[in-house]
């Protein structure tokens, strides 16, 4: 079996040689500044060095923009030692805090109101705006026809678009306030991503959508199973429509925080696989599995204790070890590593996961 095979069948509960072997966070080559410091052109040969699988997390993205374009350029609007306040072409205003390991906060977003929206639309979301396909896609799809990896069409998640344009509190009101805002946010972004995928499956063969959702914290979901059922599940139903037309086998969400409690309305929707389960949030991975017999999980254990030492790392892989043997389960951090974590640290940990990974077989 190849990395492609291995993670759509352990994701779908099919049986399997083993589970394939991914980094999960990080990007290609992906490495921490001070690690580059202390081992200079790491940057260029670590994935090869632990031996990841597949490309980029494990499963590869194409570089279509399923974001808002023709933007414009970014102005600067003021600077300290610390921070950058920054207006993005859209009118989204950031802080950027020159250290740390999450480094962007948002305070103020671009939609407040219908007539925003619409005119936000307008100006943003043409699905067929050229310079959405990156000016080498043929060659592209020669090499994606080819592929060993998995590969996944990208879709900026039904409440996680609209938070990125309203904010999590204001998107909390209008709810409530707005609801014919929320719905057409909702209902018109994937409208555009479905026109998108249409372009992209015309010419290749997709094994994962990936919703990027972001839709709960430690102590839970932002919003009830009642309020998904109403505003993002007619979305998912469009989704796994999608999906089922074109063969593709997994719809991923991706969200931080404790999600248990909207895991059985997502499935009832259509989504298959859930990550990264962050443990210090309250997720149990064990406890998924036993609870969701039919959902996929990836991620889920401590990125802390890369910075805590090898014990704490090595209890990590004794809970890796008897979760791939539940089934549907591909390990990994539950987020980025931290920048506490040493290069040695990470490096023990991810040898230790590619040794579990090679000597355990899902037993269901």
């Amino acid at each position: 079996m190849n990395t492609r095979e291995r993670f759509v069948k352990t994701l779908m509960g099919e049986p399997v040689d083993r589970v394939p072997f991914i980094k999960v966070f990080g990007g290609t080559n992906a490495v921490l500044p001070h690690w580059k410091n202390e081992h200079p052109g790491i940057e260029t040969c670590i994935d090869e060095l632990l031996g990841f699988e597949g490309v980029y997390r494990g499963w590869g993205v194409t570089p279509v923009n399923m974001d808002s374009s023709n933007m414009g350029t970014t102005e600067d609007l003021s600077e300290t030692d610390d921070i950058i306040v920054r207006r993005r072409g859209d009118g989204t205003i950031d802080q950027i805090y020159k250290s740390g390991d999450y480094n962007r906060h948002t305070i103020e977003w671009p939609v407040k109101t219908m007539q925003d929206w619409e005119e936000y639309k307008e100006k943003y979301l043409d699905p067929d705006d050229p310079s959405r396909f990156p000016s080498d896609w043929d060659a592209r799809v020669q090499e994606y026809g080819n592929r060993d990896y998995p590969l996944q069409l990208t879709h900026r998640g039904v409440y996680g678009f609209a938070r990125e344009r309203m904010g999590d509190e204001n998107l909390a009101y209008a709810f409530y306030d707005s609801p014919a805002l929320v719905h057409d946010m909702m209902e018109s972004y994937t409208d555009f991503a479905i026109k998108l995928w249409e372009k992209q499956t015309a010419e290749v063969e997709f094994d994962l959508i990936e919703c990027w959702e972001d839709m709960a914290c430690k102590n839970g979901s932002l919003i009830s199973p009642a309020m998904f059922d109403e505003f993002m599940a007619p979305c998912y139903r469009r989704i796994a429509e999608f999906a089922c037309e074109h063969d593709i086998k997994i719809i991923l969400v991706d969200s931080d925080g404790l999600i248990e409690n909207l895991t059985e309305s997502m499935l009832k929707a259509g989504v298959n696989t859930l990550y990264p389960y962050e443990v210090l949030a309250g997720n149990d991975v064990g406890r998924v599995l036993d609870r969701f017999p039919n959902v996929g999980v990836v991620g889920g254990l401590r990125k802390e204790a890369m910075y805590e030492g090898k014990e704490a790392i090595d209890r990590e892989m004794v809970k890796a070890r008897e979760w791939i043997k539940k089934g549907r389960y591909i390990p990994g951090p539950d987020h980025f590593v931290l920048g506490l974590a040493s290069f040695a640290n990470y490096r023990y940990f991810m040898e230790s996961l590619r040794e579990v990974v090679m000597t355990t077989k899902p037993e269901t």
